[in-house]
């Protein structure tokens, strides 16, 4: 074998080396998704927890959670840049206090915003006295002052259908899927035959 030729096949055996080793690590992260879904769908199984003072994250968290209290409409807050099915819009943030005195934060849905920040909050308003139902989670860093000024440390995602038209649309519920690491595995494996085989067929028909 020409020097040449050794040289071919050592890079290929460390370019499909490097595509198996990323093809386990996405197997690994299929395996963590699997896992963590699993977790998420046992938690969601449970039956709902009512919210009160003292509720911690870690007992909320992917929850199902029944509150009864009180909008504040006059304190709700909005998050900008929410689209649904590609359309640009906001959520609606508004504070829901409890007959303990503690507060909480809901997510009463997305509306319309052709700027996805401004939005005219009066046309959106709900019964103020209020049972609602949803998923407890705790929102991303630089998503309303959750826990910061008096409410509990989580934010209720409403659930169920949506409301009478002209109100917020409910999020829809979260989906448990794979993912895709399996299809990505696959492809660095792929990758990984291609550089072998290739290399191979370079070096029989340079002889």
């Amino acid at each position: 074998m020409q020097r040449r030729d050794v040289k071919l096949a050592i890079g290929a055996v460390i370019v499909a080396a490097l595509c198996v080793s990323a093809g386990i690590w996405q197997l690994d992260r299929l395996a963590q998704r699997r896992a963590r879904n699993a977790v998420l769908e046992a938690r969601l199984a449970l039956p709902p927890l009512e919210v009160r003072q003292g509720l911690a994250t870690d007992s909320a968290r992917w929850r199902r959670v029944v509150a009864s209290g009180v909008y504040d409409f006059n304190a709700e807050q909005t998050w900008p840049g929410r689209s649904f099915e590609g359309t640009p819009g906001v959520a609606l943030i508004t504070p829901l206090r409890l007959a303990d005195g503690s507060a909480v934060l809901v997510d009463r849905g997305w509306v319309y915003s052709p700027d996805a920040f401004h939005v005219d909050h009066n046309s959106y308003r709900e019964p103020a006295t209020t049972t609602v139902t949803g998923i407890a989670l705790v929102p991303p860093r630089g998503r309303g002052d959750v826990g910061g000024t008096g409410f509990l440390p989580f934010v209720i995602q409403l659930a169920g259908r949506d409301p009478a038209r002209g109100l917020p649309r409910r999020w829809p519920p979260p989906v448990f899927d794979n993912g895709p690491h399996l299809s990505y595995a696959i492809q660095w494996f792929s990758f990984a035959l291609i550089a072998l085989v290739g290399t191979a067929v370079m070096i029989r028909k340079g002889r």
